[in-house]
């Protein structure tokens, strides 16, 4: 090559490519881009914390209603069961002669009637001499070797809560029906035990003798 080739300047065609930017904008470049980067990121996470939190909340509602319809309404003694203390209706000791056949027994005994409420009470009391026959009755038909075991005294205890609301119209379900005079069963609201004024039956004496 000639040195006069050598020397002539090179023509621009316009296709030179571009200075590279100053060190200080592209260090700012790199920020935003690495900012940017850390936000979608983010982002994403927590969308997917959302998506995650919303699904097993909707798995927790078809939990519980799948419940409530397996368990079905709660009764209306369960609901309130929290609605105030209850009340408690000492009776008169009950002292009667037993049912034993081989000797003379008798049975002295304390009841006291635990109910739902101070209302409840009251409305007992209207009833206290129906109540306390019908208690007589039971007693009357006992042998002091069923009262003697437990199994014996809590089988009373239930007969003694049915004999407390019959009086009210009452006929608590589980139980043999009541008998009027005629013999004939007596058509009383059979009521589940979980809805009786009458909630327990506490002895406070328990005399065989």
């Amino acid at each position: 090559m000639s040195a006069a080739a050598a020397a002539k300047p090179v023509e621009d065609d316009g296709l030179a490519p571009a200075p590279p930017p100053p060190k200080g904008k592209r260090k700012m470049i790199i920020l935003v881009a690495s900012a940017l980067l850390v936000v979608t990121v983010a982002g994403g996470g927590a969308a997917a914390l959302i998506v995650k939190k919303r699904a097993a909340d909707a798995a927790a509602a078809a939990l519980d209603e799948d419940h409530d319809e397996e368990a079905g309404p709660a009764p209306a003694a369960r609901r309130d069961m929290h609605a105030g203390p209850p009340a408690f209706l000492p009776l008169d000791p009950f002292v009667v002669n037993l049912a034993d056949a081989d000797s003379s027994r008798y049975a002295q005994i304390g009841i006291t009637l635990e109910l739902r409420d101070a209302k409840s009470a009251e409305e007992l009391k209207a009833y206290m001499p129906a109540i306390r026959n019908g208690v007589l009755m039971v007693l009357a038909h006992k042998m002091s070797s069923e009262l003697l075991t437990r199994p014996g005294k809590e089988r009373l205890a239930a007969e003694v809560m049915r004999e407390a609301v019959r009086p009210l119209g009452i006929e608590l379900a589980g139980g043999p029906p009541a008998a009027a005079a005629d013999g004939k069963p007596r058509a009383l609201v059979t009521t589940p035990i979980d809805e009786s004024p009458v909630r327990n039956v506490h002895f406070s004496s328990f005399i065989i003798q």
